[in-house]
């Protein structure tokens, strides 16, 4: 991954969406907001003790980094529904889901996270994005698969067509399900490593190259944010915390360069 700054913001961007023209991404650290305490700094998360107004600025700032545009979130809640996002939508409230969709110009997909998956993927043929969330009950759940037959669905998207990029989560190192007899079902026990730790990148690979990708089209940041409290949020880590972002968009029409440059390599 590179790492970018724009507006003393920093972010990373994968090398496959980022060679692709009009398309803007970055997954974001939890440095350069506003909020204070437990949810330092650039928290997006409206979550219990946060000042809303922290959380509005702080979105204002991650899109503001990637050149503007309307912010598109949902309300995240661990499953496999996902939200196609109209013209419309900009401005409506957030709907349950944990994966966006679209193909209007110059709209930004907003994934929060602290552990969880964040997704990204996009259709440089047919011109369409998905933002995805997916904790351990999204990968249960199949939601990266649901999210690709989403694209097809809606805009006519070939799987092959498709550019990924998972971004940092809790790693294999820091994966422990105790319980998982009773959480995970069988089909995803061969990605457990050790007694009790999980790889949820490679679930999230296979589930990808399952519905379709190519191998070789999808990138893995494979960053764990509880190794890496200095850069990103952890809920396993710290309990009370904030969330970091994960954004793709399509530029604005007549605007197909993504801002930043070649970024250093982390």
């Amino acid at each position: 991954m590179q790492e970018q700054q724009r507006n003393g913001i920093r972010y990373l961007t994968f090398a496959g969406l980022s060679a692709l023209a009009g398309v803007h991404h970055g997954i974001f650290t939890r440095h350069g907001g506003v909020s204070q305490g437990a949810f330092a700094s650039l928290n997006v998360g409206r979550v219990d003790g946060e000042a809303p107004e922290h959380v509005v600025e702080n979105r204002h700032r991650v899109a503001a980094a990637l050149g503007g545009g309307p912010l598109v979130g949902v309300r995240q809640v661990h499953g496999n529904t996902v939200k196609v996002v109209t013209a419309e939508d900009v401005t409506a409230a957030p709907t349950p889901a944990d994966a966006l969709v679209t193909n209007v110009p110059g709209v930004l997909l907003m994934v929060q996270v602290a552990d969880c998956q964040p997704v990204l993927l996009c259709d440089p043929v047919r011109k369409a994005v998905a933002a995805v969330h997916s904790g351990w009950r999204g990968s249960v759940a199949n939601v990266v698969a649901v999210a690709v037959r989403a694209l097809q669905d809606c805009y006519g998207t070939r799987p092959r067509d498709l550019v990924a990029g998972i971004g940092p989560s809790l790693g294999p190192c820091c994966g422990q399900f105790v319980h998982y007899r009773d959480e995970i079902p069988e089909r995803l026990w061969p990605f457990r490593v050790g007694a009790h730790h999980f790889d949820f990148w490679a679930i999230t690979r296979a589930q990808l190259s399952a519905a379709g990708l190519a191998p070789q089209r999808i990138e893995t940041a494979g960053i764990c944010t509880r190794c890496r409290t200095d850069t990103f949020y952890s809920y396993r880590a710290e309990g009370t915390t904030g969330r970091f972002a994960a954004v793709i968009g399509l530029a604005p029409d007549g605007d197909p360069a993504a801002p930043g440059g070649p970024g250093r390599t982390v």
